[in-house]
């Protein structure tokens, strides 16, 4: 049976499958992060991450490891297996943006690989993260993002249904102020459709 009205997931599943990152995957996406800040120093865009490559970062490697091992962190794969994105979710929010008053599902990374850019692999990831706060039973999905320079990253999360809840800063010793977003999303639970 056809389904008239095909999700996001719907659409990609043929070319991508999501699947849970393993440590084997830890180098491959520390290489699609490095390609993607590349891209923002290369448009003089270095307030959201800095330039330091991800890879080169002991700190990162270690954070992205720890999602892998913590079973937060998926990936979307070719059917030749590259990383066309990534999204990593948790039952608790990053400590620098205001708890919720329910139980959530939070995205804490999303990226697409570069080389995906305008196959809408973000939209599949943030499908995929609402439909597992449904499968959860969670009704709420938060994200937070860089709210600086032109507002274009906000912009992408709002048009993908989220609402902004507020503005936050996060201070940073010896470097300038980040300023983000916290964005929500209802998600309905599957017994209620």
């Amino acid at each position: 049976m056809t389904n008239a009205n095909p999700t996001k997931a719907d659409v990609l599943s043929p070319r991508l499958r999501l699947r849970l990152a393993t440590p084997e995957d830890t180098s491959r996406v520390l290489a699609v992060m490095d390609g993607i800040m590349e891209w923002l120093v290369g448009l003089g865009r270095t307030a959201q991450w800095g330039t330091e490559p991800w890879s080169t970062s002991e700190a990162l490697a270690a954070r992205v490891l720890g999602r892998i091992e913590r079973r937060e962190l998926r990936v979307a794969v070719t059917p030749e297996d590259e990383i066309a994105g990534i999204v990593s979710v948790a039952r608790e929010a990053s400590d620098y943006v205001r708890p919720p008053e329910e139980p959530e599902l939070f995205i804490n990374l999303l990226a697409t690989s570069r080389r995906f850019k305008g196959h809408d692999v973000g939209g599949l990831l943030i499908a995929e993260a609402k439909a597992e706060a449904a499968r959860l039973g969670l009704g709420l999905l938060r994200v937070d993002c860089f709210a600086g320079d032109d507002g274009r990253l906000k912009d992408w999360y709002v048009s993908q249904g989220f609402t902004e809840v507020e503005p936050f800063v996060v201070k940073r010793e010896g470097r300038p102020d980040w300023p983000g977003m916290l964005l929500a999303m209802r998600v309905e639970s599957p017994d209620a459709v």
